[in-house]
């Protein structure tokens, strides 16, 4: 079965940079300018369940804390692991970020190995070469 990942994140650079990421390494995405688009696409498509998001937390409208708070509201999205992006540092960022459900958060800027290290860990393919990881 193939796996999905889903990015929100309201910077095209951000998103085409994942995207790309992901199109190399043959995996499957969606790719949503803010949390109503990815809510709305949801609702409509109840056999849209993504393995993996990728949440900026500072979106337009409905900001990644919500959004995330919404996958976890909802049953189906109960194995959907959220990693948020975020150009903010902090620690109080990082555990607001965990108290809303994500399991990880990179920060802005990321490279394209945090991506993909990221992505092969949750979605327990073999790993690429990368040694910079944080958690």
């Amino acid at each position: 079965m193939s796996k999905l990942v889903m990015i929100i994140d309201d910077s095209v650079t951000v998103r085409k940079i994942v995207e790309v990421s992901l199109r190399r390494e043959g995996i499957d995405y969606v790719s949503y300018s803010n949390g109503i688009e990815a809510v709305r696409a949801l609702t409509e498509r109840r056999n849209l369940v993504p393995d993996l998001v990728f949440l900026d937390i500072s979106l337009p409208r409905m900001d990644g804390y919500q959004f995330a708070q919404y996958l976890k509201s909802h049953p189906q999205y109960d194995n959907t692991v959220i990693v948020m992006l975020s150009g903010h540092i902090g620690v109080l960022d990082r555990l607001k970020g965990r108290l809303s459900g994500a399991r990880n958060y990179l920060t802005k800027p990321f490279k394209t190995q945090d991506i993909l290290f990221v992505v092969h860990e949750y979605l327990g393919k073999t790993p690429p070469q990368h040694s910079q990881y944080l958690s």
